[in-house]
This record gives C-alpha cells, sequence and structure tokens, in this order.
C-alpha cells in the first residue's frame, strides 16, 4: 500500500459520478454527472477521502501538502478511472486473416462455422501455455492501463475442456495478483460448441454443467458465468440450464444475447435475473422492457458492430426505456480488436444515440454495477477506491468531441501513479 497521500488539484472539470453506488443509473439520470469545477481529490491509504472545490481541500489539508504527491490537474479533466465489463482478455493468437475474408463478404457466423472465429483462437489458446498466455495478455493490459481503464472483467471460453478453461482463468487469477488493473473473472465454458461435439451439442452442455462448472467453483477462479445464446450455438433452452446450474454453484449470471439475430437473450436474462445481458443488437422491444423492469443492465459493444460492419444496438431506445446502459470494447481477436474504451465511448455516441454523458456514465459506474462493484469503484466519493483518470482535455465534451485519440495523461490506480504524461510509470 503506497502510504503517501495523492492530492489531485484545480481540476477544469472533476466528474464525480456521485450518487450511484447502491444501483445502476437509469434515464435522465445518466446526464448528470455531478461536476465539480477547480475541483479537488485527495486519496490516501489507497482510498477516496475528501473531494470538492480546490478551495475546500486547501481549507482542509493545508497543513499536509507537504506530504502529498501533488498532481495538478489544471485545464484537464478527471473522472473515475474507467471500468471495462465485458471483455475476453486471455487468449492466444491473432485472426487478422478474417478480417480481410469479412471484407470479401464472409459473415461471422459463415467464418465461424467453417473453423474459423472462436474455434481458431481456441486452438491457438489450447496450444499455449501459461507463460505465454500471461505474457500476451499482459500486453493488452498494459495497454487497457494507458487508455485509462482501471477495472476489467475477463472471460475464458477459448479454452472449451476443462483443462484449458482453467487454464485462462488461471492466468487471468495471476494477472489480477501482478498488475495494476484488476480483473474480475467470468467463466464462459459455454462460448461455442467445439468442434468435437459439432454433432452433439447436448453432450457438451452436460460437460459444462456436471464437470466444469463444479471445479470453476471448487476452485473459486470465477464470479460470474456467461453462456452465448444465439442460433447455432446455444439455445434459450441449453443457455437457462447452464446459467441456472450456474447459480447453483454461487457463479451470477451473465449472458450473450440477442448478438446476430432475435433470439429472446433478452427475455431470458430478464426471467432469471442474470446480472447482464450483452450485445443486444437484435433484442425485441419486449426483452427491452423486460431488462429494464428486471434490473438486467444492458452491456453494449458498439466496437463490435463497428468492426464487423453491422448496425449497432439502439443505446438511445434502451435508456429512454429505462434499462441500465453500461458499455464496453468487448475486447477479442476475431470481432473487436481494441483496448480503447475511450473510442468505444466515441461510438457510443455515433452510432448508439447516446449522449457525451450518458457514455460517461456507462463506462463509470453502470460498468462498475454490471460487474457487481458499484459500490467499491466507478465514482469518486469518499471511501472509494482511489482509482482515477485525468484526461487532457478541459472537459467531458471536448473528450468524446475529439474522437478517436487517447487523451489520458494520468492514471491513478488505488492511491498509486501508475500512467504519468501517457505513459507507464
Amino acid at each position: 500500500m503506497n502510504n503517501k497521500p495523492v492530492w489531485i488539484r484545480r481540476a477544469s472539470q472533476l466528474v464525480t459520478l456521485a450518487g450511484g453506488s447502491a444501483a445502476p443509473v437509469t434515464g435522465k439520470r445518466m446526464n448528470e454527472l455531478g461536476i465539480i469545477e477547480n475541483g479537488s481529490l485527495w486519496i490516501e491509504n489507497g482510498r477516496i477521502e475528501m473531494v470538492g472545490t480546490d478551495e475546500e481541500l486547501q481549507a482542509a489539508y493545508k497543513g499536509r501538502a507537504h506530504e502529498a504527491e501533488v498532481i495538478d490537474a489544471s485545464g484537464k479533466l478527471v473522472t473515475p478511472g474507467l471500468v471495462d465489463p465485458h471483455t475476453h482478455l486471455v487468449h492466444a493468437g491473432s485472426r487478422q486473416n478474417e478480417f480481410n475474408m469479412r471484407l470479401n463478404g464472409a459473415t461471422y457466423m459463415e467464418i465461424m462455422n467453417n473453423g474459423g472465429g472462436i474455434h481458431a483462437t481456441t486452438a491457438a489458446t489450447r496450444a499455449a501455455d501459461h507463460a505465454t498466455l500471461f505474457a500476451e495478455s499482459k500486453k493488452r493490459l498494459d495497454q487497457f492501463l494507458l487508455h485509462g481503464v482501471t477495472t476489467v472483467e475477463a472471460k475464458s471460453g477459448y479454452g472449451l475442456t476443462l483443462e484449458d478453461e482453467i487454464k485462462q482463468l488461471e492466468v487471468a487469477q495471476q494477472l489480477d495478483q501482478a498488475h495494476p488493473i484488476d480483473i474480475v473473472s467470468t467463466f464462459m465454458g459455454a462460448h461455442a460448441v467445439p468442434r468435437e461435439y459439432k454433432h452433439d451439442p447436448d453432450a457438451f452442455v452436460e460437460l459444462v454443467i456436471r464437470k466444469m462448472l463444479p471445479e470453476v467453483a471448487r476452485r473459486k477462479l470465477a464470479e460470474f458465468n456467461d453462456v452465448f445464446c444465439e442460433r447455432g450455438v446455444f439455445t434459450p433452452e441449453q443457455s437457462r440450464r447452464i446459467l441456472e446450474a450456474g447459480v447453483e454453484y454461487g457463479l451470477k449470471a451473465k449472458i450473450h444475447a440477442d448478438e446476430i439475430e432475435p433470439y429472446e437473450g433478452a427475455e431470458l436474462a430478464a426471467s432469471i435475473g442474470a446480472v447482464s445481458a450483452d450485445h443486444l443488437l437484435r433484442a425485441s422491444d419486449k426483452g427491452i422492457q423486460m431488462m429494464a423492469e428486471a434490473g438486467v443492465i444492458g452491456v453494449l459493444l458498439p466496437g463490435t458492430a463497428f468492426f464487423l460492419m453491422a448496425e449497432s444496438a439502439n443505446g438511445r431506445k434502451m435508456i429512454d426505456a429505462g434499462m441500465a446502459v453500461a458499455i464496453s470494447t468487448d475486447c477479442n481477436p476475431g470481432s473487436s480488436p481494441t483496448v480503447s474504451t475511450p473510442l468505444i465511448m466515441n461510438l457510443g455516441c455515433l452510432k448508439m444515440g447516446m449522449t457525451p454523458a450518458e457514455v460517461l456514465t456507462a463506462a463509470t459506474i453502470n460498468a462498475a454495477h454490471a460487474i457487481s462493484r458499484g459500490g467499491q469503484i466507478g465514482s469518486l466519493e469518499q471511501g472509494k477506491q482511489g482509482d482515477v483518470t485525468i484526461f487532457d482535455v478541459p472537459d467531458y465534451m471536448t473528450l468524446q468531441y475529439r474522437y478517436g485519440i487517447n487523451h489520458v495523461h494520468t492514471v491513478v490506480k488505488k492511491g498509486i501513479t501508475v500512467v504519468k504524461e501517457g505513459r507507464l510509470a
């Protein structure tokens, strides 16, 4: 633990997002950022101790200024550390060849059904040892940090055998211990039906339920359980069985829902009380309303639609329906090979009808709730973890207006400066 306090001073805008710790933010409240001009923040022992104007903190800490690491945020935007609630961080290999295939007309599902897609990454991940997976994934984490992200969710799902799923989750656990970024793990053994079970998918469902889930739970390797509910992958009935089995083992439910076509994934998420349903490009109006009423968070992934040249999810419709919305990179080697949460916020505005304030809410406090961390991170409030991102722009509107640029200047994680002047500290 860093014993030296951190004093962030004189921010042009300090976005607190205060008041959303108990529950995700919905509706018009997603535009309420809790901005303090000439803002100041004191972090001690890894926790936020005080937030206010610079004048207020000067009065409170004028006798202790010499003790602190002082960060001058003049002319800059200070926000909570960004949170990415949906990544496939731990994997081996690359699929740049599929990019060219899609540009020449092949669809995502066509590539997958011909042995590419998830199956290609599965082969590479199965062949990789722990050290290789750790090294490749650490590079991605470093890039996340440079883009202002301080917490990520990481899914398995590129092993599709008990041994290889465990391997992915163990690497995620090792990275969580070794890297400044906090990692929240999700078991996703039901990411695809492996080719060896192509003609008997129900047998693979049984393997996930009877063998994989109990072992993951026994080893305490994951907090969540996810499934790809999509035609040609797992049916709503199979998905329900897998998610309900996970709940029996203490794993909270998430679901990849309605990405390629309407498939009642949103409805399923609502009926079982999932923490989140993700993608939702083709979610029905009924499913959206059911999720809003059930309090299921919609995690939207505009980078995936952008990269697959598909129509994005309708974030505007979902927010107006009362759904809590978060956004994420969906960092993965096939459909969204990016770590830039700032770009994802840009796309949320440009492709999903969201406002600059809404995308910032979606990438911080609502993203934190999507991984059950809303009480610890995602806003700048007394007692919360000292995770802060400082952007070299004067206000949150400019952050979205000047799109496609990494404006991150400084990142503080648990009260320790880990990025300074755009470089790893």
